[in-house]
């Protein structure tokens, strides 16, 4: 499994590098029948058993989850359950996940913990006989967080959990991928194919929403050619938004504000697809990498640069998940839209950056910066910065915008050609 999806994002499995992996047993987000979990069948025995043993000897496994948000789903009251019923239910959850799976999995694997749901709230949980009042406690253990409908470059919306361990935003797969199961009557977005392969309600509207925040929308005459180009834009979207919320998550965990941060880990929903259609994946059905999936490969890269702006004051930041301390230097760059050029740049002096750690490694205010950049305005410009060791390039490249992308100015048509031999 680790070579697997080491492979799929292009890492060595080495100790520094490996893919850590929750593993869920498959039990998401549909609460048993009332009355009757009292004990696994000897199919489900046999499945746990086989399951338990396959993924065990695996390093990136490192912790055992008994089901997908049935915590969450009790506490909160999802499915409306008859206050009658309330106390059945609640029997039936701690029998099946508490006294059956999980004495069941310690019972083959005592080297990993084992939490009965995610989200949780850990050892609170615990405390509160396995069933928290609010699973979604930022105080404690991990927490999901999806929200289609707010800016997903408002930084300020996303919480600070010590666990990240669900979030992310759809996209379409590309038009290469679709086609192999559509007709041309089906290549519009608007198209009923397109409403039948969505399953999360509401989806495509979603989508279209959060693109149209900070980008112009696809107007072309041409109607395959506008399908082309919503379908990408959706993945441009996808990919900027949870650059945007995982680099947040990794700020995060050198920061505690009224108890909340110290976020220790980041893992977004989710890898792959099981069939061609839209999806919170990264790689499309059939192995083709979205947008999404190159951008990972930089935003978890052990060492990175991130930028984020408060006040006018742009902030950035170097976060380590490297067991030793690194001495590092970070070039800014200011470019206008318009040229390959820096209208200016700044190399800092030499600074350490600790082990697993991260911290402010630059500030400096948004005016000060055009000013000295020529008075440039945001709406012609990108901030580029990266970190240099030893006087090379560390890590990879990455920007901060000013403005909105639909608000940018001096942008011209690329004009890139591919060759295959």
């Amino acid at each position: 499994m680790v070579k697997r999806i080491s492979a799929a994002l292009k890492v060595k499995s080495t100790g520094a590098s490996i893919i850590l992996k929750w593993k869920k047993f498959g039990t998401t987000t549909a609460l048993p029948s009332p009355g009757r979990p009292a004990k696994l069948g000897n199919h489900g025995r046999r499945v746990l058993l086989r399951e338990i043993r396959r993924l065990k000897s695996h390093p990136c496994v490192i912790v055992w989850s008994g089901n997908n948000e049935n915590e969450a789903a009790i506490a909160t009251d999802w499915f409306s359950i008859p206050s009658y019923m309330k106390e059945v239910y609640v029997k039936d959850y701690l029998t099946l996940y508490i006294t059956t799976i999980r004495g069941f999995v310690l019972e083959i694997d005592g080297t990993r913990p084992f939490i009965a749901s995610s989200p949780t709230n850990g050892k609170e949980t615990v405390e509160e006989n396995w069933l928290s009042k609010n699973p979604y406690d930022n105080h404690y253990g991990d927490v999901h967080y999806y929200n289609y409908m707010t800016d997903c470059w408002n930084w300020t919306s996303y919480p600070k959990p010590r666990l990240a361990s669900e979030y992310g935003f759809q996209s379409w797969p590309s038009f290469s991928t679709i086609r192999k199961v559509s007709a041309p009557e089906h290549w519009s977005y608007s198209s009923n194919f397109s409403g039948h392969r969505q399953h999360h309600d509401s989806g495509n509207e979603q989508m279209m929403f959060q693109a149209s925040l900070h980008y112009k929308m696809p107007m072309n005459m041409d109607p395959l050619k506008q399908y082309y180009d919503t379908l990408y834009l959706t993945q441009v979207m996808q990919a900027q938004c949870v650059k945007l919320q995982t680099e947040f998550y990794r700020r995060s965990r050198g920061e505690i504000v009224n108890g909340e941060g110290l976020t220790m880990g980041a893992l977004y929903w989710q890898l792959n697809d099981i069939w061609q259609a839209p999806s919170w994946s990264s790689i499309e059905y059939g192995g083709k990498w979205k947008m999404l999936h190159y951008y990972a490969k930089d935003f978890f890269a052990p060492v990175a640069a991130s930028a984020v702006e408060d006040n006018n004051t742009l902030t950035i930041y170097g976060v380590s998940d490297l067991l030793t301390d690194c001495s590092l230097k970070l070039t800014i760059k200011v470019y206008r839209w318009d040229s390959l050029v820096p209208v200016c740049e700044r190399v800092t002096d030499e600074f350490v950056l600790d082990a697993s750690s991260s911290r402010v490694i630059y500030k400096e205010s948004v005016t000060e910066l055009l000013n000295r950049c020529g008075n440039i305005s945001r709406q012609h410009s990108v901030v580029v910065f990266y970190l240099l060791h030893n006087g090379n390039l560390f890590g990879s490249k990455n920007w901060h915008y000013l403005s909105s992308l639909k608000d940018a100015q001096g942008l011209i048509k690329s004009n890139i050609t591919v060759s295959t031999t």
